[in-house]
C-alpha cells in the first residue's frame, strides 16, 4: 500500500506502535492509584481529585451498582456535563462490565426518548438541573433507576458555600427526588465498605456507546471497545509526546466527555499517562475557560475552532490579562480550523495548534498535523501510526483515485468501531471489506491526499452545494471569508433557488475590534478570490451562529431558518453572479 505520510513524521515518531497494551483504562487507573495515589487525576474548579480517590469512589459506586442489580452488559446512561461524577460513574460501570452510554445534556425530552430508545439503558445518572427532563420522559423509555448528583458535590469548600447560597436554587440545581430515585453520593457511601472486586472490563468488550450523526447524517449509537480507547490514547500520546513531556503536564478539556474527542481522546491520554484531566463543564462560559487556563496552567489545550475564536475575542484576552505561557500545544478538531484563527491564536499563546480529523465511528483514529514538522494550511495532517487513508470515487467506492483528486475519505485502523448498536444494515454500509480482506470505514467526507500524504478535507458529501450545474464546497468559501480581518466566524451553505437550484449563502459574525463592513464589501472581497459561481449571493450578519455543544456550526439549522424566512416573506436577491 502507498503510504507517503510515513516519510513526513516528526523525528522519533514510529511508523507503527507495534504491540499495544493488552489492558483497559480501568487497569491503568488502578496502576496509577497504587503507584502515585496522591497525584491529581482530575482538576475541577480548583478542586483536585487524586487517582486514589477516583479509583476508590468508582469502586464504591461499582459495588452499589451491583447491589442495585446492574450487571455486565447493561447500559448506564450519563446525562452529565464535564465533572468528576462523569468519570466516577463511567469507571464504576466499567468495573462491573457494564457499558457507559453518555447523553448530551442539551437534548430535549424528545431527543432523550430517541437516544435512550436506541440503547435501552435501565439506569441513568443525571445532574440535578436535568432531573425533571428525565422524569418527564422516563415513562416513554426503558429507564428504571434514576440517580441524581449535584454539581457542588466536588467543588472546593469556598465555592460550594457560595454556590449553595447564591446559585443552587436560582439555577435549578436544588431538587426533591421522587420516590424510588437515588442520590449518587448516597450510593458511594453505601458501597464504600464493600471489598474491592476484580474488574469485569475486558479489552475486546464494549466500553461506551456514543451518539453520532454517522456517515449519513442520521443519529446512531456507535460502539467503542475498551481496547479501542487504549489504542486511541496510545496513538495520540505518541504523536503529542512533546507537549505531554512538559514539566507539569496536564490536558485541559472544555469539550464534552460525551463526544469521542473527549472520551476516547483526552480522557484516554490522561488515564494512560497518569496526568491530570482539567475539566470545564460549560465551554460556552468563556470566562471560566480563561480562568481555568490561567490557574491550572495546562500543557495541552483541547479545543475547537469556534472556541479559539471566542477566546481571541474576549476582553480579558485582548487586555492581556490571561497567562497562556504554560500552553505548549493545542489540539483542534471536530470542525475545520480557519487559517487566520490558527495564526492569531498561535501568536497570542506561543503554543502550536495541530489540527486533527476523525469520526466517532473510528474511535479517534486520527489524522493530525505534525507537532514539530510541517503544518500545511488547510490540511488536517498525516495518518497516525497504524492508520491508513485512501480516497475513493464518491460514486464508485471500489475505485481508488489518485493524488490531488477529490473523493470520499475512507479509513482503516485497528480501533474502528465493531459497529452501530443493533443496526447491522448501517454497520454494513459504513464498514466495508475490500478485495484484499482489509476493513475500511467509509466516512461520508470528501477530501484529497497530496503527494506527501497530507489529508485535506473538502466537505461533507451531504453539504455539497450544487448551483447552476457547478459543485461548490462550503469550506472553501468559509476559508476565504474567515481570512477577512473583520470576520470572526462564518458559516456557508446552499439555499434553494428556483432558477439555479441552489445559491451560496453566508452567515457572518464580525469581530468586535475591527472595522464594520457590509454585504457588498464582503461579496467584493470574495469576487477577488473565488470563481463567480462560488461568491455568496447573500451575506447575513449575526451576533452569533448556532452550534453543537462541541462547536460545529449547524449549517442545516441556518438553512432551515432561511427556508422558513423565504416561506413567510419575499427575500431580496442579489444580482446573478454566474
Amino acid at each position: 500500500m502507498n503510504t507517503p505520510w510515513l516519510d513526513h513524521y516528526d523525528s522519533g515518531i514510529p511508523h507503527t506502535i507495534g504491540t499495544y497494551p493488552d489492558k483497559t483504562l480501568v487497569e491503568f487507573l488502578a496502576q496509577h492509584a497504587a503507584a502515585r495515589p496522591e497525584s491529581a487525576a482530575i482538576a475541577f474548579k480548583g478542586r483536585h481529585l487524586t487517582f486514589r480517590e477516583l479509583d476508590a469512589e468508582s469502586d464504591a459506586l461499582a459495588a452499589a451498582f451491583t447491589a442495585l442489580g446492574i450487571k455486565s452488559g447493561d447500559r448506564v446512561a450519563l446525562l452529565l456535563p464535564n465533572c468528576p461524577q462523569f468519570l466516577i460513574a463511567e469507571f464504576a460501570a466499567w468495573k462491573i462490565g457494564a457499558i457507559a452510554a453518555p447523553q448530551n445534556p442539551l437534548y430535549t425530552e424528545r431527543e432523550l426518548e430517541e437516544t435512550l430508545g436506541t440503547t435501552r439503558p435501565e439506569t441513568i445518572v443525571v445532574l440535578t438541573p436535568f432531573y425533571e427532563r428525565v422524569k418527564a420522559c422516563q415513562s416513554a423509555t426503558s429507564i428504571k433507576r434514576v440517580i441524581a448528583t449535584n454539581i457542588k458535590e466536588y467543588l472546593p469548600s469556598h465555592l460550594k458555600i457560595a454556590f449553595t447560597l447564591l446559585k443552587e436554587k436560582k439555577d435549578g440545581h436544588r431538587i426533591t427526588l421522587q420516590k424510588g430515585d437515588l442520590w449518587l453520593q448516597g450510593l458511594i457511601r453505601s458501597g464504600a465498605a464493600s471489598p474491592k472486586r476484580p474488574s469485569l472490563a475486558k479489552p475486546d468488550e464494549a466500553a461506551v456507546v456514543l451518539m453520532s450523526g454517522g456517515t449519513t447524517g442520521t443519529a446512531k449509537a456507535v460502539i467503542s471497545t475498551h481496547r479501542g480507547l487504549v489504542m486511541a490514547g496510545t496513538q495520540l500520546s505518541t504523536w503529542l509526546g512533546e507537549p505531554l513531556a512538559a514539566r507539569h503536564p496536564s490536558i485541559m478539556l472544555p469539550l464534552p466527555l460525551f463526544h469521542t474527542y473527549g472520551c476516547a481522546g483526552a480522557q484516554s491520554m490522561t488515564i494512560i499517562n497518569g496526568i491530570p484531566l482539567v475539566l470545564v463543564p460549560n465551554p460556552r462560559d468563556i470566562g471560566d475557560v480563561l480562568q481555568t487556563i490561567h490557574h491550572e496552567k495546562p500543557a495541552l489545550f483541547c479545543s475547537v475552532p469556534t472556541l479559539f475564536s471566542a477566546i481571541l475575542e474576549h476582553p480579558s484576552v485582548q487586555r492581556g490579562k490571561i497567562d497562556f505561557s504554560s500552553v505548549a500545544g493545542c489540539f483542534s478538531g471536530a470542525a475545520p480550523l480557519m487559517a487566520e484563527t490558527k495564526k492569531r491564536f498561535e501568536r497570542l499563546t506561543g503554543g502550536r495548534i495541530v489540527e486533527g480529523y476523525s469520526l466517532t465511528e473510528a474511535t479517534m483514529a486520527c489524522c493530525v498535523n505534525p507537532f514539530a514538522g510541517t503544518n500545511k494550511i488547510g490540511s488536517v495532517g498525516l495518518p497516525l501510526p497504524d492508520i491508513s487513508v485512501k480516497i475513493v470515487d464518491a460514486d464508485e467506492p471500489d475505485h481508488e483515485i489518485g493524488t490531488g483528486l477529490v473523493g470520499e475519505i475512507i479509513l482503516s485502523a485497528p480501533q474502528l468501531m465493531p459497529g452501530f448498536w443493533n443496526d447491522p444494515a448501517e454497520t454494513a454500509n459504513a464498514l466495508r471489506l475490500r478485495s484484499d480482506g482489509s476493513l475500511w470505514l467509509h466516512t461520508g467526507d470528501l477530501g484529497y491526499l497530496d503527494d506527501e500524504g497530507y489529508l485535506f478535507i473538502v466537505d461533507r458529501k451531504k453539504d455539497l452545494i450544487k448551483t447552476s450545474g457547478f459543485q461548490v464546497w462550503p469550506r472553501e468559501i468559509e476559508e476565504v471569508l474567515a481570512s477577512h480581518p473583520s470576520v470572526a466566524e462564518v458559516g456557508v451553505a446552499g439555499v434553494p433557488d428556483e432558477r439555479r437550484g441552489e445559491v451560496v449563502r453566508a452567515w457572518v459574525v464580525l469581530r468586535s475590534d475591527a472595522p464594520a463592513v457590509d454585504q457588498a464589501h464582503l461579496r467584493a472581497y470574495c469576487k477577488e478570490r473565488l470563481a463567480p459561481y462560488k461568491v455568496p449571493a447573500q451575506v447575513e450578519f449575526r451576533s452569533e451562529l448556532p452550534k453543537t455543544m462541541i462547536g460545529k456550526v449547524l449549517r442545516r439549522k441556518l438553512v432551515a431558518e432561511a427556508k422558513a424566512m423565504a416561506g413567510t416573506a419575499s427575500v431580496e436577491r442579489e444580482p446573478s453572479v454566474v
